[in-house]
């Protein structure tokens, strides 16, 4: 998953630009923008129907403009600086550029198209200049550091005093205190480090786009099923090439047909094209790019006084430092891939059995894998996916769950406009039945939309600002041909569960100020909320609710549901490696100092995993450096390994929920008013040691994946 969050602090931290850089050919009436003003939709929802691509440029760059202008009138205040006429205007501040970039942020990640893109690429370096006219500014600086050591401070609401913190903590890590030869070579960086981020993501796209698998005979294809052969060549005749079949890839090493293909040289192929795609020398190659990323983050780590990128970036963050991740990965890896060796033995030995002469290959892994699955637990996807339409698991499922939880109820909204034909809204209500939000989900695969799964708010929640939250999940589900039900795994529903963990946690947030608000917390507290929520998929009462046949209407046979319990631990040695490794990787990348040379990624990635102990042939990385887009284009830079924090914090937690009576509102509305509702109000570790009664714990998170007793 992937998770992005545009609040005040990264509407201009990430996103938008300087108001002196007006484009020339991108002409529109004000009066005819969507953007200018508050939607007048319920929620402030936008009017999809209304925006156009030539509306963008215009709404940035006037939001820009505003909200440097609101910025000055806030330091040329002539009265001592106070809360009241420093922070208050500062949240209020940015309202028309956080509309635009919020529905930006959502086009170019979900429904893209090439005249984004090239507006993408033009603002990317905007934004980080509009940023830095803003954490750069030495008269505004003076004024948040004054309040910051004031009395006044003391005489807050806790709320307000964390603000305050926050503010102040984030200028001083963008260099508000460095002096003003570094600060104009940081402003520098900035400006290059965003053009090149945007570039990656763009690039990364195209090549993933390209990369699809083109198969010429339905025999190739061997082991999918009917609906699945006629997605492939559906997918075909959308992209309009030669081949009559084509497999689309998903942005993770392995991908989803690898369990089933039969056919060997397919499933090769399928592989390299997936682990090679951006590697291929040609337009679409993002190696360089993401070594210039590397250096460059290492660098303005030095310009701040830190040893490397990952000591300045987890300065704010619950773990605090690279030693603490490294500690914690330490605790995992020896017991990880001890057990990921053993699969594989497991594994080459049941080709042997097969007389396959050939030996285990990344390809060959989750084909096994499946067999072997079905061997010891006689259970396969095939017998399953009947059971999961996707429809029936979202709202008999993952909204049930969020009812029988916390209270909240959905009504589907059909009146209101969304920016493509799948996409469906629904309205969120309270348990006292009061208005708490929209909901949008775009569950369907496109080629013009990043791969993966994440969130994201269109409308944050502020009660400064009178705002309820609009949220969004993306998913990249295959869609079904027409007339055929979407058959989902059960690993796609645990997905649909833990998206909609953060939108919970985004529904939930109570603060007055947007930069507080929901999801904006560290990003190793980000995936508590959802990974949490990933387990009341298989509580008993909600399964049931959703885990329904699409043909008979009937619930899956208790011996079903045993087998899907009893293969959970099933490898999770090859899972957890793959994702240990990718984490090892992220962190490698940015332990650089700088100054580094880096002349070939390639063999970086190979060294960076020999040192952690993570390099297995079988068992490559969930994202390989080159397609790595969490950490170069998604915000998750040195702090990938967050996955797996969190599943430590979500796994103590539910231990929680299983001493004291399980899935009820009464604990559901505890964990809701402790966790999902607190935003960044609190320290994360007092936040979660309140909840639990202690610091994290390890040992949930290992016995859950079968690593200890």
């Amino acid at each position: 998953m992937n998770i992005s969050k545009t609040s005040f602090a990264i509407v201009i931290a990430s996103v938008v630009l300087a108001s002196c850089n007006n484009n020339k050919n991108a002409k529109s009436d004000h009066s005819n923008n969507p953007f200018f003003s508050e939607s007048h939709l319920p929620y402030q929802a936008p009017a999809f129907d209304k925006i156009k691509n030539s509306d963008f440029l215009p709404a940035f760059n006037e939001g820009m403009k505003q909200q440097l202008a609101e910025v000055d009138s806030i330091v040329n205040n002539t009265e001592a600086p106070t809360f009241e006429n420093t922070f208050v205007p500062l949240e209020k501040s940015g309202q028309l550029l956080a509309r635009v970039n919020n529905v930006f942020g959502l086009l170019t990640s979900a429904n893209t198209n090439d005249e984004l893109q090239k507006i993408e690429e033009e603002v990317s370096p905007k934004l980080a200049a509009h940023h830095d006219a803003i954490f750069l500014n030495p008269k505004l600086f003076s004024r948040v550091e004054a309040i910051y050591n004031s009395a006044e401070k003391k005489e807050l609401d806790a709320e307000s005093q964390r603000l305050v913190d926050v503010y102040y903590e984030n200028f001083v890590l963008a260099g508000a205190k460095l002096n003003d030869e570094a600060k104009a070579e940081m402003k520098k960086l900035n400006e290059e480090k965003a053009s090149l981020s945007t570039k990656f993501t763009n690039l990364l796209l195209a090549a993933t786009k390209e990369a699809a698998l083109q198969v010429d005979s339905a025999e190739a294809l061997n082991g999918l099923s009917e609906a699945e052969i006629k997605a492939t060549e559906k997918d075909a005749k959308d992209a309009k090439v030669k081949s009559k079949y084509l497999i689309v890839l998903q942005n993770t090493t392995q991908q989803p047909y690898l369990s089933q293909l039969t056919d060997r040289k397919t499933r090769e192929q399928l592989f390299n094209a997936s682990y090679n795609r951006a590697e291929k020398a040609d337009a679409n190659d993002t190696r360089g790019t993401l070594i210039r990323l590397a250096e460059i983050r290492a660098k303005q780590a030095q310009l701040l006084g830190f040893k490397n990128y990952a000591a300045w970036n987890l300065k704010n963050q619950m773990a605090q430092s690279p030693e603490a991740v490294s500690l914690f990965l330490k605790q995992i890896v020896p017991a990880a891939t001890a057990k990921a060796r053993t699969e594989a033995k497991e594994l080459q030995t049941l080709i042997d059995q097969q007389k396959g002469g050939f030996k285990l290959e990344p390809w060959d892994w989750n084909f096994y894998a499946e067999q072997l699955r079905k061997q010891k637990y006689d259970l396969n996807d095939s017998e399953i996916k009947p059971y999961f339409e996707l429809n029936r698991v979202l709202q008999n499922g993952v909204f049930y769950a969020a009812t029988q939880l916390y209270g909240i109820t959905f009504k589907e909204r059909t009146d209101l406009p969304v920016y493509q034909e799948d996409v469906k809204v629904y309205e969120v209500f309270d348990k006292d039945g009061s208005e708490l939000g929209l909901f949008y989900a775009d569950l369907f695969k496109r080629d013009n939309k990043s791969g993966g799964a994440w969130m994201s708010n269109i409308v944050n929640q502020s009660t400064l600002l009178g705002t309820k939250p609009v949220i969004y999940n993306v998913c990249n589900f295959t869609k079904p041909a027409e007339g055929q039900p979407a058959l989902i795994s059960f690993d796609d529903v645990t997905t649909m569960f833990h998206e909609f963990g953060h939108a919970l946690h985004g529904f939930f947030a109570s603060q007055k100020y947007v930069t507080l608000s929901g999801t904006d917390v560290a990003r190793d507290f980000v995936e508590f909320p959802s990974q949490f929520n990933e387990h009341w998929a298989m509580e008993p009462s909600v399964f049931k609710n959703y885990a329904v046949h699409y043909k008979t209407g009937e619930a899956m046979p208790a011996t079903l549901v045993a087998k899907i319990k009893k293969s959970a631990a099933f490898n999770q040695g090859y899972m957890l490696t793959e994702l240990l490794a990718a984490a090892s990787l992220d962190m490698q990348w940015h332990s650089i100092s700088a100054g580094t040379k880096i002349n070939d990624a390639n063999k970086f990635e190979h060294d960076a995993l020999q040192r952690t102990g993570l390099l297995m042939d079988e068992v490559p990385p969930r994202y390989r450096s080159s397609y790595f887009k969490h950490i170069w284009g998604g915000g998750y830079a040195a702090g990938y390994y967050a996955y797996l924090w969190t599943e430590m914090l979500d796994h103590d937690a539910f231990s929680w929920f299983e001493e004291n009576g399980g899935l009820n509102r009464e604990n559901g509305q505890r964990f809701r008013d402790m966790i999902l509702s607190k935003g960044n109000t609190e320290d994360y570790n007092k936040m979660f040691k309140d909840f639990r009664g202690h610091a994290p714990d390890i040992k949930p998170m290992l016995r859950n994946r079968g690593l200890v007793n």
